[in-house]
C-alpha cells in the first residue's frame, strides 16, 4: 500500500535565531496519514516536541501532498521537490507520451538535490528526464510506522538519514560562536 501524504501548515511560536525573539511562524510539514483526521492528529503530536509548556499551535490548513516518494538522504538539511517525466511509447499512436511524478527529495542545493534524484531512479526501468527540480518550504517530514519489530529498524535509519548533520555544519560551529559572543557583547 502506498503512502498518503497530507502537508499541514501549522502557526506556531519558533525562536527566531537571527534575532533571538520568539516570533510567530506558519511552516508547512509533511506526514504520512491515512485521512486528514489522522493528520491533524499526528501533526499535533509531533509538534509538541517543537513547544514549550503551554504553548499551542494552530492548523492553518491541511491538504493531500502530491509526491510519489520522499528520499531522505543523510548529512542534508532542505527538502526539494523534483518533477520526474516518465517517458513511455504509446503502442497506438507511435508516439512518446510522458508522465510525470513528484518526488521529495532531501539535499542541501539544487545540484545535489538532482544528483539525489538520478540516484534514486537508477534502477527505473523506462526512460526518464527531470524537466525540474525547486526547493520546498517543507520543514520536516514524519513518516508514518505501526511499530512491528521489521519496522522499527526502517524508522531507525529514517529518523537516522533526517536528523543527520550536514557536513559543512559542523565546520561553522567555531564562527556561530564568535558570531553570537559578538552579539552579546554588542
Amino acid at each position: 500500500m502506498s503512502a498518503t501524504w497530507y502537508e499541514c501548515k501549522v502557526k506556531y511560536r519558533k525562536l527566531d535565531e537571527a534575532s533571538g525573539t520568539q516570533k510567530v511562524k506558519t511552516e508547512p510539514f509533511l506526514v504520512d496519514a491515512i485521512s486528514y483526521t489522522e493528520a491533524e492528529s499526528r501533526i499535533t503530536e509531533e509538534m509538541t516536541a517543537y513547544l514549550k509548556e503551554g504553548e499551542e499551535i494552530y492548523i492553518t490548513n491541511i491538504k493531500i501532498a502530491n509526491y510519489a516518494e520522499i528520499h531522505p538522504f543523510e548529512n542534508a538539511d532542505r527538502w526539494f521537490k523534483a518533477k520526474v517525466a516518465l517517458i513511455a511509447l504509446d503502442e497506438n499512436s507511435g508516439k512518446e507520451r510522458k508522465t510525470n511524478i513528484y518526488l521529495l527529495v532531501q539535499a542541501n542545493d539544487v545540484k545535489e538535490a538532482y544528483e539525489n534524484t538520478e540516484t534514486m531512479m537508477k534502477d527505473t526501468m523506462g526512460e526518464y528526464s527531470i524537466p525540474a527540480i525547486s526547493e520546498s518550504p517543507i520543514m520536516d517530514v514524519f513518516p508514518y510506522f505501526s511499530g512491528d519489530e521489521d519496522e522499527s529498524e526502517k524508522l531507525e535509519e529514517f529518523l537516522k538519514i533526517k536528523e543527520s548533520v550536514p557536513s559543512y555544519a559542523t565546520d561553522n560551529e567555531a564562527l556561530a560562536m564568535e558570531d553570537s559572543l559578538t552579539v552579546d557583547a554588542e
